[in-house]
């Protein structure tokens, strides 16, 4: 790569802000398409023009030689939600991207995915796209909720995440409103059954385009309100073969969809009455996931640093943990007028945790930063990762050790 490499970036929130250290660590150049001048991204990241992810103008403008900048070397993303027919063009004229748009509809479109998933042979929840009318629509539920014992989910086939776009019904009535929504121009729904999981699980992978795949250790996902709370890696007391078998459903979806850079699928542990373990997908994200926060301290090679690797196409880096255990607290949402206030404490209070904050505006449930702590011993490292992220949610903690985990 004889010219400057830069990186260009749809999407200006923490994601794209945590790509920063990696890439200047490797000298690698970064443009970030941000939504706002103050977004989390434009706070250090210099090369940040404003614009929409859905404005054709905007994302050109973006990977074009301007002003003594060079063009974008790749394009890639830290979301979904960008025009696949433009990301197609940007190809047929010399752009790489990465994802491609073939492989990023998969997790735009939660319809898409379900089918091509189950085309692969990959283990899905018991699932049925809904007819767009909305009398059919609610015949194909009912008929769906007696064959699954009453209960169900039904999702949005586009726009949800973090639980939105998620409701765990028992009777059509309780998606009436989602109905008239489909019939007026919006997404279309998917009803899934309700997985009598024992508990989420994520499994990270990355991929380049000549094809090297890297796995990361499964991890457990703890959720709260439908949003993740707490991340522990690796996933503790996941037997062997359950271990094995996540991280070949996430290499078999990032090739089977043909996904660059790093995947997080994120799926259910279920176990059977005889006592089989058994993984199902649940969502797919194609770029770096909250899944991974962990590995910036808790691994060789932080999920940032790998997914510039991977759409670079440059050799992946080793994944291993650097320790017995990591765990990741989210903070979300703060009691405090900044979260800044709180760092003497924390920092003083628990000395060994890495604080991540991001920069963004304090709103009820919304991600402010997280905390990674690491060590030998796991209820005491999840347990300072679990205080330190209490005190900047302004949340008095239990204990006032100074002590390492």
């Amino acid at each position: 790569m004889d010219a400057p490499v830069t990186v260009a970036v749809v999407g200006g929130g923490q994601l794209a802000r945590m790509m920063a250290p990696a890439a200047s660590e490797l000298g690698v150049g970064l443009r970030i398409l941000v939504e706002d001048p103050a977004s989390s991204a434009a706070q250090v990241v210099s090369d940040a023009p404003v614009g929409a992810a859905s404005d054709d103008a905007a994302i050109r403008d973006l990977i074009a030689p301007g002003d003594g900048r060079p063009a974008a070397t790749v394009l890639t993303f830290e979301h979904e939600h960008v025009p696949n027919a433009l990301l197609t063009d940007l190809i047929s004229h010399g752009t790489p991207v990465h994802p491609g748009p073939h492989a990023l509809v998969q997790a735009q479109d939660k319809i898409v995915m379900r089918r091509r998933l189950t085309e692969l042979g990959l283990p899905c929840p018991r699932w049925a796209a809904l007819p767009e009318e909305p009398g059919a629509g609610r015949a194909a539920l009912a008929e769906f909720l007696d064959e699954v014992g009453g209960e169900a989910v039904v999702k949005t086939s586009r726009g949800g995440y973090d639980g939105k776009g998620v409701r765990v019904v028992s009777s059509p009535d309780a998606v009436a409103d989602w109905f008239e929504g489909v019939a007026a121009g919006g997404p279309p729904l998917l009803v899934e059954e309700k997985v009598p999981f024992v508990r989420e699980l994520a499994a990270l992978v990355a991929r380049r385009p000549s094809g090297e795949v890297r796995t990361w250790p499964v991890v457990e996902s703890i959720q709260r309100d439908g949003v993740c709370s707490e991340v522990v890696a690796p996933a503790p007391d996941l037997a062997p073969e359950a271990d094995a078998r996540s991280r070949e459903i996430a290499v078999a979806v990032a090739e089977g969809l043909d996904v660059t850079g790093v995947l997080a699928v994120e799926l259910f542990e279920t176990r059977d009455a005889d006592g089989t373990v058994r993984v199902l997908v649940n969502e797919l994200a194609m770029r770096p996931h909250n899944s991974g926060h962990w590995t910036i301290d808790g691994a060789v090679t932080s999920q940032f640093e790998q997914h510039l690797r991977a759409v670079l196409d440059l050799p992946l880096g080793d994944t291993a943990a650097r320790a017995p255990w990591t765990v990741m607290a989210n903070v979300l949402g703060s009691g405090l007028d900044a979260l800044t206030d709180a760092l003497p404490e924390v920092l003083a209070r628990f000395p060994e945790a890495r604080v991540n904050l991001y920069g963004k505006g304090i709103r009820p449930g919304r991600k402010l930063g997280h905390v990674n702590v690491s060590g030998a011993d796991l209820a005491e490292v999840r347990r300072r990762a679990v205080e330190a992220a209490a005190l900047l949610r302004g949340q008095a903690t239990t204990t006032e050790s100074t002590e390492h985990a």
